[in-house]
């Protein structure tokens, strides 16, 4: 069995402690998928438009909210009426008091970080209506300056062997606040389930991709994304193995420089 510490992490900011698989449900997992899922992960990735996991997730904050993890946010943050909009918005959907994470997406291309965005979002976080602000970014560099120095307090960031470079642009600057961290794109949108041109050695599962991220002691939560109940369950199966070894983790490297090329 794996170590506890692998399987579940505080989080304090989120004041939980959550299982580090956590779920998105943008590629096609049913209702019903959904609702399994519930069962057993915390942390959610949840917009409007995923809308088999509304109702799942609706009725699985009903049941416990304290158990769950919820991350929503405006698709466009360019102004803070929007922004409030969308934080409230999201409560009245999902008939809860509290979100656990208000989220800008995509930050610099589809959300603004100007200052009466960042005013707005610790308004919300003054008031009660969010636990935490965060945001998901590409721009690494901008990502490092943002964990050692602003109000977010999660950062959602692209992780996985074929991108590695979060290991020398975001993470050695958590240490100074300790922003959480939330990694997406496990399996580079599915390109490290497949060999390369050239490649003649063997190709990760998606649970390897998923292992490799949370091999990282930076990394709290990485997401999932799956299309069925089955890969649903041969995911969370994976997380049992633990930890990649240092041999898994050189494989794994070697494996995602062929991908990236």
């Amino acid at each position: 069995m794996p170590a506890p510490d692998f399987l579940r992490r505080p989080i304090p900011v989120l004041r939980k402690s959550l299982l580090r698989l956590g779920l998105s449900g943008t590629f096609g997992l049913d209702e019903a998928g959904c609702r399994e899922a519930l069962e057993r992960i915390d942390y959610v990735f949840w917009t409007p438009r995923m809308r088999p996991l509304t109702p799942a997730l609706r009725d699985a904050l009903a049941r416990d909210r304290e158990r769950h993890a919820v991350s929503a946010g405006p698709f466009l943050g360019f102004l803070p009426g929007g922004v409030r909009r969308a934080a409230e918005a999201a409560l009245r959907t999902l008939r809860v008091d509290y979100l656990d994470v208000l989220q800008l997406y995509w930050l610099g291309k589809m959300s603004a970080f100007t200052g009466p965005v960042q005013a707005e979002l610790v308004r919300l976080r003054e008031e009660g209506k969010v636990r935490a602000v965060g945001a998901s970014i590409h721009d690494r560099p901008r990502a490092g300056r943002l964990a050692e120095d602003s109000i977010l307090d999660l950062l959602m960031i692209r992780y996985n062997a074929a991108h590695p470079g979060a290991e020398q642009e975001i993470f050695p600057h958590l240490a100074r606040r300790h922003p959480a961290v939330v990694a997406y794109t496990a399996t580079s949108w599915r390109k490290l389930l497949r060999a390369p041109r050239g490649w003649t050695g063997p190709v990760p599962t998606a649970g390897d991709c998923y292992r490799f991220c949370l091999t990282s002691p930076h990394v709290d939560v990485v997401l999932t994304g799956p299309r069925s109940a089955a890969e649903l369950r041969e995911n969370l199966a994976a997380l049992e193995r633990g930890p990649l070894d240092p041999a898994e983790l050189e494989r794994m490297r070697t494996f995602g420089r062929a991908v990236h090329g």
